[in-house]
């Protein structure tokens, strides 16, 4: 019997069968990108040996993705409002799977640059539209949370999939087999969901605004690129150049959506302090974290010697905390409240960064493993509830855009924090002191420093790697400092911002 309460249409969907399969093919796409983001790190060590990238472009290697997904997501889940949920997920799953193998046959640092840029673009059809199809499957408040925590989840288990997979492969294949493995889940994904996935819109979108497009991606990549150079070379004229063109555009986005009749994203979404509040705890989180997650492969691997596959399976703790704790995030937040669960789980990631200011190059694993299982469980409480914060917030007709806002939070950190903190640890290794006739190369990288040390005689191999090591490892301090404290004020900013939210609001 058709509930009075509700529409018809919401209660049929709330009972459809389908519901957990269509979701199961959505956590792939996640899955798809949780591994791609992860199996980088793994690779960048043997990416430097073979393409000989600068300091500055294995930062751009690692962030430029992140520049474009952030730059793109917004249009993307718009679009995606517009056109269908269902058919730009699987068109942009193709588009991933197709542009992997680019990457995987990248000989130069410039075209691995420009592969995972194109990556960025396909890679910001996924997300917003996984959580806005997960929005409009799932109309019930607790089954959402559930589901939200399983998306989460998958992309936590992603990062541990991640490394062991590269890892194995890494051992037994040239680096470029990291990126192939999206081939086989792209696959999947893309098949199955065609027959599983229910398609959703908005049923009354208004044009998608190109110039809004532009504007959003010229804003986001110009402020973040003069974030970047600022922070590695200082100010100068290009980049503040380039800095100012980019808050201009971001200006320029915001006033042509506000006098817009159906903007490419509705601002007054702003208005509403958990959303805002959400949103901006999920960007100071990923911003804090991401310059230890960027370094970490590096220190396992060239600090502490560990082949490519045992590197994999010492960040395992981090996944299996953040699959834990996103499984039962929702009903904690239910239980106690949504800002004790965020700010708990914040806190708790910003004292384990701060532990981590006290690694050396010969630390125990069971340091580094217990501060990384905190940091998945505090990471997992915080964003799965922030997630289902952002959802609950919308009406579904704008899911697509309010997913994507939470996903360039996410990015827009990610990229920030690979800027700021890795341009710390890259500021600090590059003036470690080397012996006498040692090439210059070796202070681009601590990859470069041991490619350099394999050419030289044993004596003075041993000094540059000590000396680079130690100093790796002192950038290292620095920056989970930083991050620390980033953490903790984020903690207590979301105490305050997310006052008085919960997740029982339902359609």
């Amino acid at each position: 019997m058709t509930s009075t309460l509700r529409p018809a249409s919401v209660a049929e969907v709330e009972k459809r069968p389908g519901r957990w399969l269509a979701l199961c093919v959505l956590v792939l796409a996640v899955l798809l990108v949780a591994v791609d983001a992860t199996v980088l790190g793994l690779a960048t060590p043997f990416i430097s040996e073979d393409l000989h990238p600068s300091g500055t472009q294995l930062l751009w290697i690692g962030d430029v993705y992140s520049f474009v997904i952030a730059g793109l997501l917004v249009s993307m889940g718009s679009l995606g409002d517009r056109v269908g949920r269902k058919r730009i997920l699987l068109c942009g799953a193709t588009a991933f799977g197709a542009i992997s193998v680019l990457n995987a046959y990248a000989t130069t640092p410039e075209t691995m640059i420009l592969a995972r840029a194109l990556l960025g673009v396909a890679g910001a059809t996924l997300m917003p539209a996984t959580l806005a199809l997960i929005r409009n499957l799932f109309h019930d408040a607790r089954e959402r949370s559930l589901a939200v925590g399983i998306w989460g989840a998958t992309a936590s288990a992603g990062t541990a999939v991640g490394p062991i997979a590269g890892g194995f492969l890494l051992e037994h294949f040239w680096w470029g087999s990291v990126f192939l493995i999206n081939l086989p889940v792209m696959a999947v994904l893309v098949l199955v969901g065609v027959r599983t996935l229910p398609e959703s819109r908005n049923p009354d979108p208004g044009p998608w605004d190109l110039p809004s497009v532009l504007l959003s991606l010229v804003g986001m990549i110009g402020v973040v690129y003069a974030v970047k150079e600022t922070a590695a070379h200082g100010v100068s004229g290009s980049t503040l150049a380039v800095g100012l063109l980019g808050a201009a555009a971001l200006y320029g986005f915001v006033r042509r959506q506000l006098t817009m009749p159906v903007p490419l994203l509705d601002m007054r979404l702003f208005r509403n302090r958990g959303f805002g509040g959400a949103v901006l705890a999920d960007l100071l989180t990923v911003l804090g974290m991401s310059g230890l997650v960027f370094f970490l492969s590096q220190y396992l691997q060239l600090v502490q010697a560990r082949r490519p596959f045992e590197a994999g399976l010492a960040e395992l703790p981090a996944a299996v905390g953040a699959v834990v704790a996103g499984l039962v995030a929702g009903s904690a937040a239910r239980r106690f409240s949504v800002r004790s669960v965020v700010s708990t789980g914040l806190a708790a990631v910003g004292l384990s960064l701060a532990a981590l200011t006290s690694l050396g190059q010969t630390t125990g694993y069971p340091v580094l493993g217990a501060a990384l299982l905190v940091v998945g469980v505090g990471a997992g409480l915080s964003f799965t509830v922030t997630a289902d914060v952002i959802l609950s917030s919308v009406p579904k007709e704008q899911a697509g855009a309010a997913s994507a806002v939470s996903e360039t939070a996410y990015e827009l950190g990610a990229a920030l924090g690979i800027a700021l903190l890795g341009s710390i640890v890259t500021a600090v290794y590059s003036t470690f002191p080397a012996p006498p006739h040692t090439p210059p190369g070796a202070h681009d990288s601590l990859g470069a420093a041991v490619e350099t040390a394999s050419r030289m005689a044993p004596a003075p191999a041993e000094s540059l790697l000590d000396a680079a090591r130690d100093s790796f490892v002192h950038g290292l301090h620095l920056a989970s400092g930083a991050g620390a404290a980033v953490l903790l004020g984020t903690a207590v900013a979301a105490w305050f911002l997310l006052k008085g939210q919960n997740l029982e609001n339902a359609d």
